[in-house]
């Protein structure tokens, strides 16, 4: 697994505790880094992890109107909370780190989706993260 994905899992991670928690997801992460902190390779993961972490923070507002715009008659509510996570962390990786092709951000988040969520969360997030995508440079 590439530090990018562990990172991704991660920030996921902080995310949907906050979202729970009612908590800071930075506070979070750092608090999981301090457990950490001592095995090998870590800081990568975690610097990429804060990068999702911050843009997501700084950009949540636009991001989960595009997904409410796009994701045909789900509320932000109504999705399950990993899969709000997830889909928060894609859609920064697609709409604001052009150093990243939307296919692998994409791909990174239905592998997560599948792993940590519903039978269905693979189909919803690849769905919805696609016309993200497809609509993006109109945005």
């Amino acid at each position: 697994m590439s530090a990018r994905t562990k990172a991704r899992k991660r920030a996921v991670d902080a995310l949907f505790a906050a979202d729970l928690r009612e908590e800071h997801p930075a506070a979070l992460l750092d608090e999981t880094y301090k457990q950490v902190e001592d095995r090998q390779n870590q800081g990568p993961i975690f610097d990429y992890a804060r990068t999702l972490i911050d843009g997501v923070v700084d950009h949540q507002g636009e991001i989960d109107t595009l997904l409410e715009t796009f994701s045909e008659g789900w509320s932000l509510e109504r999705m399950p909370n990993v899969d709000r996570a997830i889909l928060r962390v894609a859609v920064w990786e697609i709409c604001y780190n052009d150093d990243l092709l939307d296919a692998v951000a994409i791909d990174e988040a239905v592998d997560l989706a599948k792993d940590y969520s519903t039978d269905a969360s693979g189909a919803f997030v690849n769905g919805l993260l696609t016309r993200i995508s497809g609509t993006k440079r109109a945005l």
